[in-house]
Parts: structure tokens; C-alpha cells; sequence
């Protein structure tokens, strides 16, 4: 399985939403809580291409997006072959 990280914060239920997605799927992965900012708040809003909202997800180093995204990404098939790989 590919590594698979998730930039959130405390209270988000967008994040939520996307790590029962990935947990419905059996797909570990590395949570990243930039609730107090920091350098890993830059670090996400420069591998996301300049969003600033939570959650992020990148999959093999790819940005995927946020919740809506994966789930849409889930919704037309794409979302199991890239955790096949």
C-alpha cells in the first residue's frame, strides 16, 4: 500500500469524514496535526499547491485534495487503484 498522509486539526469534521473513508478502505495512514501551525502548516499549504484548508491528502506523494475530493475520487473508482498500488 502506498503512503498515505492527512493534514488536519482538532474539531475538523471534514477530516473526520476523510479518515473514516480511508479507515472504511483498511488504509493506513500518517495523520499530520497542524492544529497549532507551524512549519508543518507551510510545509502542507506548499505541497498543496497553496490551499489552506484542512483536511489535505496526498497519496504516494500525490495531492489528492481535501475530503470532497477523495470522496469523489472513491465515488467514480479511482480511489482503490491508487491504494492497490
Amino acid at each position: 500500500m502506498p503512503k498515505i498522509e492527512i493534514y488536519t486539526k482538532a474539531f475538523c469534521p471534514y477530516c473526520v469524514r476523510a479518515k473514516m473513508l480511508l479507515d472504511r478502505k483498511n488504509a493506513a495512514y500518517e495523520e499530520i496535526d497542524i492544529s497549532m501551525g507551524g512549519p508543518r502548516r507551510a510545509e502542507m499549504i506548499d505541497r498543496a499547491h497553496g490551499r489552506t484548508t484542512v483536511p489535505q491528502v496526498f497519496i504516494a506523494d500525490k495531492h489528492i485534495g481535501g475530503s470532497d475530493d477523495l470522496a469523489a475520487l472513491d465515488a467514480r473508482g479511482g480511489l482503490d487503484p491508487l491504494l492497490a498500488a
